[in-house]
């Protein structure tokens, strides 16, 4: 799978991140200071990252995108702005798995205040774990999107 990873800051959480997603065996394309001091990206504040990686995920660049912010709601709701993409901002393991069954979920954003690396890793369980959107509540996802003559 093809992951956009992003973070307004380069932390040993974003390096662990990064780390696991690779061995998971995904194709990890960098965003913001994780991408090194001579990219191109590394200068990017939170709301570029959340918006960019987001966009990856919305023009079929990636797959899916995990963002980080210290608190991680600034990504989320930069993520959120970009049609097509449903970030969610998850800070445990049940959170995460939820936001992939019941809000089809392709954005996850963390915390980099908060999440240790084994949580951290628990959360990816989570969310990689093969949930798929509940049958329930495609009408509710069609309805973020437009597709049912709601909002």
């Amino acid at each position: 799978m093809r992951i956009a990873f992003g973070s307004d800051e380069r932390t040993a959480l974003t390096d662990h991140l990064v780390e696991e997603l690779q061995a998971r065996g995904h194709r990890v394309s960098l965003l913001g200071p994780p991408a090194g001091d001579g990219a191109p990206e590394a200068g990017m504040q939170w709301a570029e990252v959340g918006q960019r990686a987001a966009m990856a995920v919305a023009q079929g660049d990636a797959d899916e995108a995990v963002i980080c912010c210290w608190t991680g709601t600034g990504v989320s709701i930069a993520a959120n702005r970009v049609p097509g993409v449903r970030a969610a901002l998850c800070s445990d393991a049940e959170t995460a798995r939820g936001a992939r069954r019941w809000n089809d979920a392709n954005a996850l954003c963390l915390s980099l205040r908060t999440t240790t690396e084994a949580l951290a890793r628990e959360i990816l369980d989570a969310w990689f774990a093969g949930e798929t959107l509940d049958p329930g509540e495609r009408q509710n996802v069609a309805r973020l999107e437009g597709r049912d003559g709601g909002a």
